[in-house]
């Protein structure tokens, strides 16, 4: 083979290999982090401040109830 046909194929290998990667990285863009591409999806949506909100009050439904101290005030 002479160099031509050698920078070719290395050309052909590198695009085949960064579109494989592309690939494993479900078509996303490896220098940016998968967080960053998904933040901000549910801003004011109605549904997802309700998920929330549920998840919320069913970790504090699993919190023991607070002792209020006594506390003797003239």
């Amino acid at each position: 083979m002479n160099p031509a046909e050698i920078k070719s194929r290395m050309e052909a290998l590198e695009d085949a290999v960064a579109e494989l990667r592309r690939q494993l990285n479900g078509g996303r863009d490896a220098r940016r982090p998968w967080w960053r591409l998904d933040a901000g999806r549910f801003h004011d949506d109605p549904a997802f401040e309700q998920i929330v909100r549920l998840g919320r009050e069913y970790r504090e439904s699993l919190r023991p109830a607070s002792r209020k101290k006594k506390h003797d005030r003239p």
